[in-house]
């Protein structure tokens, strides 16, 4: 049962790791990211933290997988 959950958590990290800096890259090139004067909006803003809270939360499932399943 650990494995599996070790596995699952893996699987976490490496979806956020994919999906999550592509989806800020397309953020980030549209036209609601920046506003006249060039600086960022709230809407940049607000998607970078989110892109930032997964890629934390990846590394975070990244480690407990790791230690899981050399502990386990």
């Amino acid at each position: 049962m650990l494995t599996t959950l070790a596995i699952l958590l893996l699987l976490n990290a490496v979806w956020n790791v994919v999906v999550w800096p592509r989806f800020y890259k397309r953020v980030s090139q549209d036209d609601r990211a920046r506003d006249a004067s060039g600086k960022p909006t709230s809407f940049l803003i607000v998607h970078a933290v989110l892109v930032g809270v997964s890629l934390l939360l990846a590394v975070v499932s990244a480690v407990v997988a790791v230690i899981a399943l050399v502990n386990g």
